[in-house]
């Protein structure tokens, strides 16, 4: 399970620092760029609680493995792309997989640990191997861009699903269905993913239309529809739905998912603008970008290491507000880049304070996510939690890039493009404050592992 994790995370990074030459190469636009990045986010997102459902529904391993063979031959037709509109189909494919296999793999990573001390050591490996992927997906990007072609960022998916797909074939074991009854609600996750895909096209094409217009409102006010459409179809379907509402009634889900949509919003922004700053202001190379980028990787993992030393002893609650209020701290520092910076100081420093708090953040979030939840929803909840993270880093990269590029306002010189970056990453910290404010107000105290006693209560809750 964390190879497959680490694979899904690459691929959410691997894209960044191969995004100039892709754009020369297939001819993107400014805007229509990012969508190489949100069409993987959003199918990714949106059938997130879908593939959940399908998991408790068909089995966890075998969704896993028809998720690991379609991301498979995505990546493949991506390397092969000729346009811009095929390497978007491509990413979307690639989403609609990891749509599938993530919640299967986190369901089973659920169900083998349920409580205790392995439940933490389980989750801490997870978070420390899903971080990993994502900073080391940067340097691989940066490394195959620059050696190789920005075809490899694709490429390189394919391989690592193979081996997934093989160490899932022989160590995963067999298990009948949670849910073996009723139907999955397909509807609603068409609903869901429309309905995110039309706001994010809307908040992404204010830097052409104001968000006055009558292009913009008429686009948010259709996602809004949608949206309100799949939560009428999850109360009234006679098809097992994607998500029981009631499930959201327990304090710790409903919490954990908020502050995961903020915390995705505001690290999937930080990757951008990052290796962006890197290669235009400071003019690295992308593979010299990516080894820049690799503290980032340690620190996460430092901070992983040291949920599992304390996540016996402390409550959940509280490393999420000290590992948002770390995190923060990163963010707004980096909100002090300059074009005439250095490495060392805009991102290097920063770049330690906000991955260790983003490392204490992880296993933590995950774990409130899916204690307390009855073994045949773990899929379900897996998927939101996952879908959380993906719609927010989709949002947050379409708001805050939307914000940069309105406060670059065609200034496309050194100090235009950094302002506009050091705005984003402002953002993001205010992003994380929210972060905070949830896991203080929402989250229950007192929720330390093991946590049998308090698995019971919450799943007398949420019935």
């Amino acid at each position: 399970m964390a190879v497959v994790q680490f694979m899904v995370s690459v691929d959410l990074s691997v894209v960044n620092l191969g995004l100039p030459q892709i754009a020369v190469g297939l001819g993107f636009t400014g805007a229509g760029l990012t969508w190489v990045i949100h069409a993987y986010a959003l199918t990714f997102g949106g059938l997130l609680l879908l593939g959940g459902k399908i998991a408790d529904r068909y089995g966890h391993k075998r969704i896993l493995l028809l998720g690991l063979i379609l991301f498979g031959l995505a990546s493949l037709a991506g390397g092969f792309s000729q346009e811009a509109s095929h390497l978007v189909a491509a990413r979307a494919l690639q989403g609609i997989g990891a749509a599938a296999l993530s919640p299967a793999a986190l369901a089973l990573l659920a169900v083998t640990f349920p409580s205790g001390k392995e439940r933490v050591r389980a989750y801490g490996i997870w978070s420390a191997m899903n971080a990993a992927g994502g900073a080391l997906g940067v340097l691989i990007g940066g490394v195959l861009t620059e050696y190789a072609s920005w075809r490899w960022v694709m490429f390189v998916s394919v391989p690592m699903a193979a081996i997934a797909l093989a160490l899932a074939w022989r160590g995963v074991a067999d298990a009948p269905p949670l849910a073996p009854s009723g139907r999955p609600d397909v509807l609603g996750g068409i609903l869901a993913t429309a309905g995110m895909t039309l706001l994010v096209f809307g908040v992404v094409r204010t830097d052409q239309y104001a968000w006055t217009s009558a292009t913009t409102l008429l686009t948010l006010a259709g996602a809004v529809i949608l949206l309100a459409a799949f939560v009428y179809v999850e109360r009234t379907t006679t098809r097992d739905p994607l998500i029981r509402l009631g499930l959201l009634a327990n304090r710790s889900v409903s919490g954990a998912n908020a502050y995961n949509l903020l915390l995705g919003g505001a690290m999937a922004a930080s990757f951008y603008f990052a290796s962006l700053y890197l290669q235009r202001i400071l003019g690295y190379s992308p593979t010299v970008a990516g080894l820049e980028l690799l503290p980032f990787a340690l620190g996460v993992g430092v901070g992983a290491v040291f949920t599992i030393k304390l996540g016996n002893r402390v409550e959940r609650r509280t490393l999420l507000i000290v590992g948002g209020l770390m995190t923060a701290i990163g963010f707004a520092w980096f909100g002090f880049i300059s074009a005439d910076g250095s490495y060392l100081t805009d991102i290097l420093g920063p770049s330690i304070v906000t991955s260790l708090g983003f490392g204490l953040c992880l296993g933590p979030v995950v774990s409130a996510a899916t204690v307390g939840v009855a073994p045949h929803e773990t899929g379900a909840a897996s998927g939101l939690l996952a879908s959380s993270r993906q719609i927010g880093a989709s949002l947050g990269l379409a708001a805050l890039g939307t914000a940069a590029a309105e406060r670059t306002a065609g200034r496309l010189t050194p100090v235009g493009l950094t302002d506009g970056y050091a705005l984003g990453m402002t953002l993001g910290a205010a992003l994380l404050i929210g972060a905070v404010v949830i896991a203080f107000i929402v989250l229950p105290r007192g929720a330390t592992e093991p946590v049998e006693q308090g698995t019971r209560d919450l799943v007398t809750e949420a019935d």
